[in-house]
């Protein structure tokens, strides 16, 4: 099920809600509990029921496993961390089989011409978020850092609802304890007043700015390795900067909507995006974009690989490696892995810079490029590594890598006829392409470059809804978008709402949907 649907808006939310806050009355909050556990598994199975056994299977192996691994800590140490190593490639394997047993597959046939039949595989719906939840909570049961939690907190931890499907990557210490404090089944008007505030400002991200920027991109994605078809200056800059910028709006949209609903229900999860697109440097943007990400890599892979304690050449090779697995956790293809590998190399430049600049510092110069050229330097490597990201193939990506770089000419002959076209007026433009489809282009740049305003100039989402509770090391502006519980945010928060539901007729997946 879509958040951005009118089923989940106009029934599942409303009825959810009711539920949980009528049987949160009760003595006992367990009622509440298995409503929401039930709600949530309906969510899950709208899309495949067939699928939601999968989900049930692996939460109750990793539930028995954790307890197990509990259980053999005090006593028996290496079996413990047997269990831990064997229920952390368990669960890599499903992973694995569901997400890159065809990529597999297609690159021993290249390499061998021996053919494997697994091109039926479906990846199931949020199996690469609900398996790294999964693997944190062995590990940590491994380090000593789990309770011992019963099977219903177990499961509604993991299929809650609002991060089922594309997160943010939460953990059990910070979700299971929200479960056992009985205030959080009380309705509280601010809070719900402030999820509604998130949901809203999420669905505007998506239907107004991520699905018609994102439209810009992907024909010229598409076609870019066709035969004739290479994207030109104007094409491939434009393609890039709609996909940098769609899928921004697009993933935050959701992860806003995702805190959002959480808040209505009393449950605080973290943020996951903090203006990723402000950052100074490459550390700077990890530390921004997709951070519960960046958390678990960091603490699942980077750190127990070495970390930076081995040396600059591991720490190296530690970082190279995480980047990698990353780039391939987001999609089975080697164009993701060239993304990630992109981003890892970007990291050791940045951290050799970092040391350059403090060796500098201790011998009284400067080497800082100041703030706005950093940003400049920064966002550009980011939509470089994009094309990657965005690419079906890598013929793709190199054929608009070389637009940018200008190989391919400055732009196409449609495009030069259009753009002929357009300085002649709307009405010319209008007779060349259709009404329509003037209206179309015109809306989708148009969104492209207020979605640039709001990038550079405007506060986020938690900025604007929870104020300094966002922890920005940035200056307040703009107070008069703090959202305040008053007459006014209700109404642009209710205005918010009418208008999505009457741009919902074309309902579209979010990029992590499947995923």
């Amino acid at each position: 099920m879509l958040f951005n649907s009118h089923v989940f808006v106009l029934a599942f939310l409303p009825i959810t809600m009711l539920g949980f806050f009528l049987l949160g009355r009760l003595h006992s909050t367990r009622a509440a509990r298995l409503w929401l556990v039930a709600a949530s598994l309906v969510f899950y199975g709208w899309w495949s029921w067939l699928y939601l056994g999968l989900l049930l299977l692996s939460m109750l192996a990793n539930f028995t496993l954790g307890n197990a691994i509990l259980s053999a800590r005090e006593g028996a140490p290496g079996r413990a961390r047997a269990l831990v190593a064997g229920g952390v490639a368990a669960n890599v394997a499903l992973l694995g089989w569901y997400k890159y047993a065809t990529f597999v597959a297609e690159n021993v046939t290249a390499l061998t011409g021996i053919e494997f039949a697994v091109g039926g595989v479906v990846l199931p719906l949020a199996i690469s978020f609900y398996t790294f939840l999964q693997i944190a909570y062995l590990v940590d049961c491994g380090r000593g850092r789990a309770e011992r939690y019963s099977f219903l907190d177990y499961v509604l931890f993991v299929s809650f609802f609002p991060h089922l499907i594309a997160g943010p990557i939460v953990h059990h210490h910070e979700l299971i304890p929200q479960f056992q404090q009985r205030e959080n089944f009380r309705f509280r008007a601010p809070d719900v007043a402030a999820g509604l505030a998130f949901f809203a400002i999420g669905l505007m991200k998506k239907l107004l700015i991520a699905d018609p920027v994102g439209a810009l991109a992907t024909p010229v994605f598409a076609g870019a390795a066709l035969e004739g078809a290479a994207p030109g200056l104007v094409e491939s800059w434009t393609a890039a900067t709609a996909f940098s910028v769609g899928l921004y709006y697009d993933f935050s949209a959701y992860s806003d909507m995702a805190v959002g609903l959480a808040r209505m229900f009393g449950i605080r999860f973290p943020y996951n995006f903090n203006s990723p697109y402000k950052a100074v440097s490459i550390i700077d943007f990890w530390r921004r974009w997709h951070m519960t990400l960046s958390r678990f890599l960091r603490d699942y892979v980077y750190i127990p690989l070495g970390g930076n304690r081995r040396g600059a050449s591991r720490r190296h090779m530690n970082l190279m490696a995480t980047m990698l697995l990353g780039g391939l956790w987001h999609g089975a293809g080697w164009t993701f892995v060239i993304w990630g590998g992109l981003h890892g190399f970007y990291l050791l430049v940045n951290h050799a810079w970092s040391g350059a600049a403090a060796r500098a510092r201790a011998e009284g110069r400067s080497l800082g490029l100041g703030a706005a050229p950093a940003r400049v330097l920064t966002l550009l490597a980011v939509v470089v590594a994009w094309v990657f990201f965005a690419a079906p193939s890598l013929g793709s990506a190199l054929a608009v890598l070389g637009g940018m770089a200008g190989l391919n000419g400055f732009a196409q002959p449609e495009t030069a006829l259009l753009l002929a076209t357009a300085l002649r007026g709307p009405g010319a433009l209008a007779g060349a392409i259709g009404g329509m489809a003037t209206l179309s282009w015109a809306i989708s740049l148009g969104m492209l470059g207020l979605a640039l305003l709001i990038i550079a100039l405007a506060p986020n989402s938690q900025q604007i809804v929870d104020g300094r509770a966002a922890e920005i090391d940035e200056p307040r502006r703009w107070p008069r978008l703090h959202f305040r519980p008053r007459l006014v945010s209700a109404c642009a928060t209710a205005g918010a709402f009418l208008l999505a539901l009457a741009l919902m007729a074309d309902v579209k997946e979010f990029v992590y949907f499947q995923f």
